[in-house]
């Protein structure tokens, strides 16, 4: 299993999911730039967090025109799996692979803190093993994560299992007070309509190690590579 992390100028999240992938699940990384044009035959594509090109015109709009970009779409249309964290998930809506769009928080303020998830949609592959009644404690840090999708295209989405994951509380219980962003329906994660591009905003990454007493989005990772990995 070869996983190519996408590394843009900007980025800073990108070592946290190698070591991730490397460290906690055992996986080949392979790193990728920007600027390259193959993706080195790797079996999945990981857009991570950061501030690509300085979040300069939006978040995730100009690393959108990146090369690797190019090649990222291609792979994405060819059935390969793909996954954007934060940053990498702004990208993918900036690129047309992801429906929808993330502006300011509600706050108007960079939100950081531990945030707790449940996963929804039972048909795509990176939730589908997931228990929905158990949440998970995942970390985001984010200014630009108030998912919003006009109401007709988001009653289709959910019609479609296209949510994947959503903010609740502690208990699991999704409510506006476990709202961090403002996002539509409490989505913290959407997929495409073939469910294989997936973009979320908090970090699995940042919640993989007993060193960091949080092992919670370990199977996060898992649900999406080890489906891939049986394909």
């Amino acid at each position: 299993m070869k996983i190519g992390v996408v590394t843009f100028p900007g980025s800073n999240c990108n070592m946290d999911m190698v070591h991730a992938l490397k460290n906690e699940l055992g996986y080949v990384v392979v790193e990728l730039w920007h600027k390259d044009s193959d993706l080195q035959g790797v079996d999945a594509v990981i857009l991570p967090g950061g501030f690509s090109y300085g979040d300069y015109l939006r978040s995730g709009a100009i690393a959108r025109f990146s090369n690797i970009m190019e090649e990222v779409v291609k792979f994405a249309g060819n059935g390969g799996k793909v996954l954007g964290i934060c940053n990498g998930f702004q990208i993918l809506c900036e690129a047309g692979l992801l429906p929808g769009t993330l502006m300011h928080n509600e706050s108007k303020k960079f939100i950081c803190k531990n945030v707790h998830v449940v996963p929804v949609s039972r048909t795509a592959s990176i939730t589908a093993n997931l228990d929905p009644k158990a949440p998970l404690k995942i970390p985001i840090a984010h200014g630009e994560g108030n998912y919003f999708l006009p109401d007709a295209e988001l009653e289709a989405l959910e019609a479609n299992g296209q949510v994947i994951f959503r903010y609740s509380d502690e208990q699991g219980t999704v409510n506006s007070a476990a709202n961090p962003n403002g996002s539509k329906n409490n989505i913290a994660g959407v997929c495409n309509d073939n469910k294989n591009v997936f973009g979320m905003m908090p970090h699995p990454e940042r919640a993989c190690s007993d060193d960091l007493g949080n092992t919670d989005g370990i199977n996060i990772l898992r649900g999406l590579l080890e489906v891939v990995e049986l394909a």
